[in-house]
């Protein structure tokens, strides 16, 4: 199925794009060429071949879920020079202070 110049001003379209004629009529061909490769593979024998999903030899490389117990608040909080009712206290990065 040739690409026309039509095909291609309606793709720009749908992705609201804009392009100069010599694109269009660039982009029409290289769409063209690049088809064609795609339909060199309806020739490839593939009767047989099961379907493939990924090539990788890929495992659930997930750790199981497993609660654990967190951190001493109070140790944690040891090292930190301002706090404030149990949290970090930091600069603010609001313009006017970020308090509401």
């Amino acid at each position: 199925m040739p690409i026309t110049k039509h095909d291609v001003e309606h793709v720009a379209e749908l992705a609201k794009l804009r392009f100069a004629e010599d694109e269009i009529d660039g982009f029409t061909e290289t769409l063209g060429k690049i088809i064609t490769m795609f339909e060199k593979l309806n020739e490839v024998d593939t009767e047989g071949v099961p379907f493939t999903m990924n090539v990788a030899d890929n495992l659930n490389r997930m750790r199981e879920d497993v609660a654990e117990p967190g951190f001493d608040r109070e140790e944690l909080m040891k090292n930190v020079p301002t706090k404030a009712e149990g949290f970090i206290q930091v600069p603010a990065m609001l313009e006017g202070g970020g308090d509401a």
